[in-house]
């Protein structure tokens, strides 16, 4: 801070003595070289002939981590009208993570600017912010192709591009901002220059639209263009540009609106773009943007040039290394030739560069899984593929700019291989896919910024049968160790009985779990007809089990199973209660179709089960309980084999369970907003919550922290569940985070989402004239009434940087006495530097003020 005091008495005497009003534009952009090193590069256009430009050999930056360094220029070019190119470069090394605000001032901005009142006694500023943070990965700034100055006729649009350029692919966004002063702060009396219908930056394409000027003069604007990776924004630039506009009778070119494109990675773009002029001016085409920064192979060719007219050609062959997600924009410019004011024109095309497909080869199923081979594209760079599964043939074809998997389209992202992995089994998860369907699946491959190819062919199959059929895996005895499951299948036939002659007999295999991880031989029969088992003395209680049936046929001279054994599990019946209701769900493994699940209930151990309801998905909620009463539940699942293999239904009992419904679950929690009452000194902290969960809301809490990183305590509970408004009135600082959570009867409390925090008032002004003349009016720089303010570090100089005054206390209390000799200083303007300690969401914040206070002649002065 103290060095920043420096910079500031430097800038001041700098003021007084050149009269500095040289600055016209400028915008300041970063690239990062190691983990917390940034190399800075410092760009201002500025009055050629102005003797400021011979003594900004230097100029003051202030780096956001309350350090400040005066950076060389290191470049200069001149460019034509009298402008100036500076270019300043330094590098400079964070502490450590953070967002990091850096600033430029330099005094001071030209004469006459007109939407800026007084602009020549106002300082030329631009900011950019940086975040750190070793999650997003390192980061560079947009390159900003496209100078900020121009020139507009009144009555024509204007149309300026800044060509921004993000080599790491990171997603751009545009928006107007209003032009920065001293410390980067907003310049009051600031407005957008005066536009006949609008004046406006395009959010997505960066093109700044003035339709139409309606005033001769110079403007300055500010566009804020900002960075954003993965929905994270990690950087801001603030650009200031200057706008000449003249009176004229010509009409701008038009460049001939040039389309959007998506291109396959490896295949060549070509498009022409052609631009008139109606006045019969010679157009200069010219092209800037991402393709010419990145590839040497796109290029842009002038095809013919006469009065009026003039045709260009683009093209670009692609390469695997130009794949990413967010698109590169060629910007095309239009400007006349040979007169005074030329006149120019934009046009943009987004160009998507995109992955080729993977190609799915194969499927291969067994009775309750998939095999897939696929092959990667000539772009294998990727780091996943990632695996969609649907039921049923899709019948889609993706368009030229349809990447990955849309929605609506029924296909489910269900797993992913890392780098060049192109082999996957789909076992459902270890669940085992269902028989009776047809699946189908498509691959895409994705790319380490988030870039997704196009999406594979298509190709569907059907698991395999397998036989003997299973036909039931019944429950008929819940119990922990005397349980029971009847176990049917289906007689196996369809085979060869010359080469199999048999005898026949069946094995019967049991495993725990779904997926029949751990089978175990557990009988057998005698006989090809015997095809039915009781599995006894078990615990269906708690456990799932799976079967397995083998037939095998013993001849004298050789022992062979017959088929491909299926897998068949018992259907298992969950419970879990929470807002008064039991929610019911079964997990089973079934080579069948189950299409109904019949629900049956049984209350207060009365002896008898009711059927209430089913289910088509497995899943119930019964909502007709009393909270403290016992129930018990079964399923009763209905299914059938597909394709008719079977002639008939099958039916299949879950174990019986039993649950006491009870009310855990926290009500919904509530939407928040907190306005601050600045002048009040109160935080009006309101909220409301659907109507649907109003029923279950008893009470609330409101809950406040006067940090950001404080823990959020409770300090107020209402009485009634209608109450929606609370007035909190702070003792520390107005600034704060809020939370309010919704509390039933049982005592659950919602669960905190997130917070709401507030810090935008502030109290502390200091007067800018006073008059110690002893008549008790205005005689001491106070400064207006205040709050929530530690401290103060208060400097008072004259005009030759001599220190007058200085207290730590906040009321300040300065009567004009000189504090070595406590003499009256002589009337004048004082520059003060004021550090302000006030208590902030982070705590203790330093905000600093600057300015000059005119000490009035109060009638007896004795000089310095």
């Amino acid at each position: 801070m103290k060095f920043l005091k420096f910079i500031w008495f430097f800038i001041f005497l700098w003021t007084i003595s050149a009269h500095a009003t040289h600055n016209r534009a400028g915008e300041i952009t970063y690239r990062q070289i190691s983990e917390l090193t940034y190399e800075i590069t410092l760009v201002t256009y500025t009055y050629t002939p102005s003797a400021a430009n011979e003594t900004r050999d230097f100029l003051p930056i202030v780096w956001g981590d309350n350090t400040n360094q005066l950076i060389p220029r290191v470049h200069i070019d001149l460019l034509p009208d009298d402008y100036s190119r500076n270019i300043y470069r330094a590098e400079h090394t964070y502490p450590g993570p953070g967002i990091y605000t850096i600033v430029m001032e330099d005094p001071n901005r030209n004469d006459g600017v007109n939407n800026i009142p007084g602009s020549v006694n106002v300082v030329f500023s631009i900011a950019t912010t940086l975040k750190i943070d070793a999650s997003l990965g390192f980061n560079t700034t947009p390159v900003l192709l496209n100078p900020p100055l121009d020139k507009a006729i009144v009555g024509q649009t204007f149309i300026h591009n800044p060509g921004a350029y993000d080599a790491e692919g990171d997603s751009i966004s545009y928006r107007l901002t209003i032009c920065r002063q001293d410390y980067g702060q907003v310049i009051p009396g600031y407005t957008f220059p005066p536009a006949s219908t609008a004046f406006y930056v395009d959010s997505i394409i960066g093109d700044l639209v003035w339709d139409a000027p309606t005033t001769v003069g110079v403007y300055n604007v500010a566009m804020l263009i900002e960075e954003w990776r993965n929905k994270v924004k990690i950087g801001v630039i603030i650009r200031d540009m200057q706008i000449e506009v003249s009176y004229g009778n010509d009409i701008k070119p038009e460049i001939t609106p040039v389309a959007d494109y998506c291109i396959e990675a490896g295949q060549s773009l070509g498009f022409l773009v052609e631009a008139t002029d109606v006045d019969g001016d010679v157009i200069e085409l010219s092209a800037t943007g991402g393709p010419f920064e990145t590839s040497p192979s796109a290029t842009f060719s002038i095809l013919s040039s006469i009065s009026g007219f003039s045709t260009g050609q683009f093209d670009w062959q692609t390469e695997c290394s130009n794949i990413r997600k967010s698109p590169y924009q060629a910007i095309f410019k239009a400007e006349e030739l040979y007169r005074t004011i030329p006149l120019v024109d934009f046009e943009s095309s987004q160009i998507w560069v995109v992955a080729p497909a993977p190609n799915l080869l194969q499927l291969s199923p067994t009775f309750n899984s998939i095999e897939l081979d696929w092959s990667a594209s000539i772009c294998n760079t990727q780091v996943a593929f990632d695996i969609y599964r649907k039921i049923s043939p899709s019948g889609w074809t993706p368009s030229n700019c349809e990447l990955g998997i849309p929605s609506g389209i029924g296909f489910e992202k269900m797993a992913s291989t890392l780098g060049n992995e192109t082999h996957y089994v789909d076992a459902n998860s270890g669940l085992g896919l269902q028989q009776g369907f047809e699946y189908c699946y498509r691959i895409v491959a994705r790319y380490s910024d988030g870039a997704e190819s196009y999406a594979s062919n298509e190709l569907c199959t059907q698991l395999e049968l397998g036989n003997p059929l299973i036909t039931k895996v019944s429950v008929d005895s819940t119990h922990q160790n005397q349980g029971e499951i009847l176990v049917h299948w289906a007689q196996f036939k369809d085979f060869d009985t010359l080469v199999s002659p048999g005898p026949y007999h069946y094995l019967i295999y049991r495993s725990t779990g779904l997926v029949g991880s751990q089978l175990q031989l557990i009988d057998s029969t005698l006989s090809q007809v015997d095809t039915t088992f009781l599995d006894r003395q078990i615990d269906t209680k708690s456990q799932i089990y799976s079967y397995s049936i083998e037939m095998y046929s013993n001849s004298p001279t050789k022992r062979e199973r017959l088929g491909n054994p299926q897998l068949a599990s018992s259907h298992f019946l969950s419970a879990y209660t929470g807002d008064r209701k039991v929610h019911l769900s079964v997990q089973k493994n079934t080579p069948w179709v189950n299409d109904t699940m019949l629900v049956y209930r049984e209350s207060n151990f009365a002896s008898h089960f009711d059927s209430i309801g089913y289910t088509l998905n497995g899943t119930f909620v019964d909502s007709t309980v009393l909270v403290g009463q016992t129930y018990r539940y079964y399923y009763k699942s209905l299914g059938y084999y597909a394709n008719s293999v079977l002639p008939y239904r099958l039916s299949n009992l879950s174990q019986q369970i039993e649950i006491i419904p009870l009310d855990s679950i926290a009500p919904c929690a509530p939407q928040i907003t907190v306005q601050s009452n600045c002048d009040s000194y109160y935080n009006s902290i309101k909220w409301q919550v659907a109507d649907s969960c109003k029923q279950d809301i008893f009470r609330y809490k409101v809950y406040y922290s006067s940090t950001l990183e404080g823990t959020l305590s409770p300090i107020w509970t209402s009485s009634s569940a209608s109450d929606s408004i609370y007035e909190h009135f702070p003792n520390t600082s107005i600034a704060g985070c809020y939370w309010v959570s919704a509390v039933d009867s049982f005592g659950n409390e919602s669960k905190l989402l997130t917070k709401t925090c507030v810090d935008y008032c502030t109290y502390y002004q200091l007067p800018n004239v006073f008059t110690p003349n002893g008549d008790g009016q205005n005689d001491l720089v106070i400064p207006s009434p205040y709050r929530f303010v530690e401290k103060v570090d208060m400097k008072i100089y004259n005009r030759w940087g001599n220190l007058v005054f200085q207290t730590n206390n906040p009321d300040i209390r300065w009567d004009g006495r000189y504090m070595e000799n406590n003499k009256m200083l002589s009337p004048g303007v004082y520059y003060y530097v004021c550090d302000v300690y006030e208590y902030r969401l982070s705590g203790i914040e330093v905000r600093a003020l600057s300015g000059f206070i005119q000490l009035a002649d109060p009638g007896a002065a004795l000089h310095e």
